[in-house]
C-alpha cells in the first residue's frame, strides 16, 4: 500500500495481527494504526502483540468505520486494509465451530456477544429456507438434498456441534459427485456468511469507506471466495471514487 512514516492506516480485519504488525513497522512511531475486529478474542490478543505501537484497537465491524473515526478525532485515513474471511486463530479454536471436525459448539459467529449461533439457525429454518441459504451463500448445487438431510436429522437429535453438521452434509452428497474439497465446505461457508451477515457488511463498507480516505488514499481488499470477489470488483469498476 506504499505506506509512509506518519501515515494513518486502518486494518479492518485484525485477526492474528500479522498485517497490523507489518503496518505498524512501516508507519513508525509518528503514525497511527486503527485495528478493528468483530472477534473480541482477537482484540485481547492484539493488546499484547501490538503493545508499544501507536495502535488504537476497536472491537467492532469494519463497515462502521465512519462512526468510529470522529470518536478518535480522525477525519480521513491514508489507507484501509480488509482481509476478508476467517483467521487462522478462529479456525484453530474448536469452541467456535469453524473447523468441520470440531466437537465443540456449532457457533460460527465472529462476535460471540451478538446475534444467533449457527446451531440455532439450522434448528429453526425450514428445509426450503435452508436450501436457499446454502445455495445463495455457499453456491452448493446439492443444497436441497443437504437441507432435507439437516431437517431429517434434527427431528431425532439437535444439531449442536460442527462435527454433527459436517457428518450430515457428507452423508447427503453422493461419493461419486464430490469435489476435491471437503463436502461440508460450502455449507459451512453459507451458514457462516448468514450468521455474520458478511456480504451486507462488505457492501456497506464498499459504499462508505471511500469517503473515509484522504486524497490519494488507498483501499486494499483481499477476498477469499467468488461472492466477495464479485462485489469488490463491481465496486471498483462502478464507483467513481475508486480507481484501480
Amino acid at each position: 500500500m506504499e505506506l509512509q512514516p506518519g501515515s494513518v492506516v486502518v486494518d479492518g480485519t485484525l485477526g492474528g495481527a500479522g498485517h497490523s504488525r507489518r503496518i505498524s513497522e512501516q508507519i513508525g512511531e509518528t503514525g497511527h494504526l486503527i485495528a478493528m475486529d468483530r472477534d473480541e478474542l482477537a482484540i485481547q490478543r492484539a493488546e499484547v502483540l501490538l503493545s508499544g505501537t501507536p495502535t488504537t484497537l476497536i472491537h467492532g465491524n469494519f463497515c462502521d468505520l465512519p462512526e468510529y473515526l470522529p470518536q478518535l478525532e480522525v477525519t480521513h485515513v491514508d489507507a484501509i486494509l480488509l482481509d476478508l474471511g476467517l483467521s487462522s486463530d478462529q479456525l484453530a479454536d474448536d469452541t467456535r465451530g469453524f473447523s468441520f471436525d470440531a466437537n465443540g459448539p456449532l457457533d460460527l459467529r465472529f462476535d460471540t456477544t451478538r446475534g444467533e449461533p449457527a446451531s440455532r439457525l439450522v434448528q429453526r429454518l425450514t428445509a426450503e429456507h435452508l436450501a436457499d441459504l446454502i445455495y445463495e451463500f455457499g453456491e452448493e448445487r446439492y443444497s436441497r438434498r443437504i437441507a432435507r438431510a439437516i431437517v431429517g436429522a434434527r427431528r431425532t437429535t439437535p444439531i449442536t456441534t460442527a462435527e454433527d453438521l459436517a457428518s450430515i452434509v457428507r452423508r447427503a452428497i453422493p461419493h461419486n459427485k464430490r469435489d476435491r474439497i471437503d463436502p461440508a465446505t460450502r455449507t459451512f461457508q453459507a451458514l457462516r456468511i448468514a450468521v455474520n451477515d458478511e456480504l451486507r457488511s462488505l457492501e456497506n463498507a464498499l459504499r462508505r469507506m471511500p469517503d473515509c480516505l484522504s486524497d490519494g488514499g488507498r483501499l486494499a481488499i483481499i477476498s477469499f471466495h467468488s461472492l466477495e470477489d464479485r462485489r469488490v470488483k463491481e465496486a471498483f469498476r462502478d464507483d467513481a471514487r475508486l480507481e484501480v
